[in-house]
């Protein structure tokens, strides 16, 4: 649902959208706990899906409409920071609560306050009004199709670093655990402990990026996210290689740094870069990318560690490669090149 949510934003504005897409998530995150066998979870987990996808790329619109172009990456790092605290903190009340009351409980909980957040929407969100200028992006007003949103190189390049660095994400965040039981030998509560530390450290991140990003000029930014690509290969082969688990943690700490600087950098750049009225179409398009690499990136990484007998050396080369990648696609991308390409595309 990234790409049709953020279609629709365009076509129907934000509001609309992202008032739907809570209201749905909200509804089978009730329903999930009202669930009465495995197949009725996958399919409840499903639909829920249909309304998530839609609510960063109207998210992504409503930044678009309502904040300058020297704000937007601001705006986007309080966005994105936000889903990363509750990650954080979710787990933590959810564990705490499960000794009190049942599973079911805390899902009708969740999805209560979200029905609450979805009438708050209503009634708080609006829509930028006709007459209402905000729109300061490197290329000028046009209306473009999704077609000529995908002809656009930059697209692309962004649609393949976000794919890398999510690939990354996903990664440390799906098999660190498991690593460290198995070849670094700590315990559960040592493991809960020692993860929180780049989560909050991720947490920081995303909010000090934010105000970076909105200060350096088009073009340096994208080449201090290249060399930052660069740095989280060099990390991510001192975590494999780390003789401690403290060294460990602090590199792991650093590669989490890192990555915050670049994923408020990718969210961020197609609203800084085109036209307000395709930017909804254009961040679900990219975002496509990091949900993929979600998909893929658990899968791959087991079947890597499962055929080379239990050792992660293949798996950390996986993601040094997405670090280069990463870099390269960010690298790519030159300001004054895409507002010809942009154009071309849409002649």
């Amino acid at each position: 649902m990234q790409i049709p949510g953020g279609w629709l934003a365009d076509r129907f504005g934000f509001k609309k959208v992202i008032t739907i897409a809570v209201l749905l998530w909200s509804l089978f995150t009730v329903f999930t706990g009202m669930a009465w066998s495995f197949a009725s979870i996958i399919i409840i987990r499903f639909l829920f899906g249909l309304g998530e996808g839609s609510y960063f790329p109207s998210a992504s619109k409503g930044i678009a409409g309502w904040f300058p172009q020297q704000e937007r990456s601001r705006a986007m790092s309080f966005l994105l920071s936000s889903g990363t605290i509750m990650g954080v903190v979710t787990p933590i009340l959810a564990t705490q609560l499960k000794q009190t009351i049942s599973w079911r409980s805390i899902f009708y909980i969740i999805g209560a306050i979200g029905l609450v957040i979805t009438v708050l929407f209503v009634f708080l969100l609006k829509e930028k009004q006709q007459g209402e200028k905000t729109e300061t992006s490197a290329i000028p007003a046009k209306q473009m199709t999704l077609k000529e949103i995908v002809k656009t190189p930059m697209i692309w390049n962004l649609f393949i670093a976000y794919f890398s660095i999510y690939a990354i994400n996903w990664g440390l965040m799906s098999w660190m655990p498991t690593y460290l039981a198995e070849v670094r030998h700590l315990n559960l509560t040592d493991i809960g402990f020692l993860s929180a530390i780049p989560a909050f450290v991720g947490i920081i991140g995303m909010f000090v990026s934010g105000f970076v990003l909105d200060k350096l000029s088009d073009g340096k930014d994208k080449t201090i996210a290249a060399v930052f690509g660069l740095l989280m290969g060099v990390f991510l082969c001192l975590m494999a290689i780390s003789p401690s688990v403290g060294m460990f943690i602090v590199f792991q700490s650093a590669v989490t740094l890192l990555f915050s600087f670049n994923v408020i950098l990718i969210a961020s750049a197609p609203l800084k870069m085109l036209p307000e009225s395709v930017v909804g179409s254009a961040n679900g398009f990219i975002n496509t990318g990091a949900q993929a690499a979600g998909v893929l990136t658990p899968m791959l990484i087991g079947f890597l560690v499962q055929s080379f007998g239990g050792s992660y050396n293949a798996a950390f080369a996986l993601l040094i490669i997405c670090a280069l990648v990463c870099a390269i696609s960010l690298f790519s991308i030159r300001p004054a090149k895409v507002v010809v390409e942009t154009q071309n595309a849409v002649k």
